[in-house]
């Protein structure tokens, strides 16, 4: 749903899209573990979870996986830093602290990052200008790749759906999955390919319509190719996440009243999501992909605006003169009459 909500957004002028569902939820889950009552129903709805200790144990189990970092055995090396950020003023509660720290792994730098080498590389030397064209009927000419090699390729009615493998190193077998050293990913990159050149709207709402549709899609076997060409391409798209998540129903969060267990304050209750920025990059070529997300939330508190109190002695008053290291009070009297002796 966030992705179609996205490129609905982004769709005209031909814009590319790319955001990490990954790294939001992350977040999310962050700011569910900090929340209570009807915010937190809320939340644990839209991440489709039945409890907080489902879903902590739900990331923590990804991230051991698929965060182990295969770079000294010629895999991957994907990490994740994200984090929220609160006044300094409130200290964090203790036990929000823990799920911070030791399930989301989180620190003030933000950030998803990715970089892989395909399985089976393309040839740079085979990469030619074909056309492309553009939803609205117009085209241009981009650089594509190709290969000769079989692919992992199942037709369906209507689309075509490609999955490339990256390449995962040495230790694929190692069988511990919570060790640094054990590697058990096996990373991919998909293409769907609607048959229409103007089709990718309506795959979309068929795709995010139907749950599991990926599962029931995956290609299983190598096949022959006839023409295969795949564009070089990189994008960035950054956005402000609050009203996209506004527009699918995530309300709560983004006022006060919901996020009381984060910090030990009498103003907890006045804690919300004053704002929530997402940005990524991916960038695919004959080499492979690199791709960064970072995904970062602000909890501010809610303080009634007051307006600047005035001070106008224009009526009888009390003062005093007091020392104040010492609390000794030297003098003290009234003024009934300012201009009386």
């Amino acid at each position: 749903m966030l992705t179609k909500y996205v490129f609905s957004e982004e769709v005209e002028g031909n814009s590319n899209m790319v955001l990490s569902p990954l790294s939001i939820q992350i977040v999310l889950g962050l700011i569910a573990a900090g929340s209570s009552g009807p915010t937190k129903d809320q939340l644990l709805h839209f991440l489709k979870s039945k409890s907080i200790d489902e879903l902590n144990s739900l990331y923590l189990h990804i991230l051991n996986i698929v965060f182990v970092d295969g770079s000294p055995n010629g895999g991957p090396r994907l990490f994740v830093a994200n984090g929220i950020w609160i006044e300094q003023t409130l200290p964090f509660n203790l036990d929000f602290k823990q799920v911070v720290d030791n399930v989301y792994k989180a620190t003030s730098e933000s950030g998803f990052h990715e970089q892989g080498e395909w399985d089976k590389k393309f040839e740079a030397f085979n990469t030619k200008h074909h056309k492309f064209h553009f939803l609205d009927g117009e085209s241009t000419r981009a650089p594509f790749m190709t290969s000769r090699k079989k692919q992992c390729i199942s037709v369906f009615k209507g689309f075509k759906v490609l999955k490339l493998f990256y390449k995962m190193g040495t230790n694929n077998n190692i069988p511990s999955i919570f060790s640094q050293s054990g590697d058990t990913r096996k990373l991919c990159m998909y293409f769907i390919l609607p048959d229409a050149h103007d089709g990718l709207p309506a795959l979309l709402d068929k795709i995010t319509s139907e749950p599991g549709f990926l599962n029931r899609h995956i290609p299983s076997r190598q096949v022959e190719v006839g023409k295969f060409l795949i564009p070089n391409f990189k994008t960035t798209l950054g956005f402000e996440a609050p009203e996209v998540l506004k527009g699918l129903g995530l309300t709560l969060p983004f006022f006060p009243g919901g996020l009381d267990k984060m910090v030990d304050s009498a103003e907890a209750k006045a804690l919300f999501v004053s704002n929530m920025f997402h940005k990524s990059f991916i960038e695919v070529n004959e080499g492979g992909t690199e791709a960064a997300a970072a995904t970062a939330a602000v909890i501010k508190v809610s303080r009634k605006f007051e307006a600047p109190p005035d001070f106008v002695a224009d009526h009888p008053f009390l003062f005093l003169i007091r020392d104040e290291s010492t609390g000794v009070v030297l003098f003290t009297g009234s003024v009934l009459n300012p201009r009386a002796d």
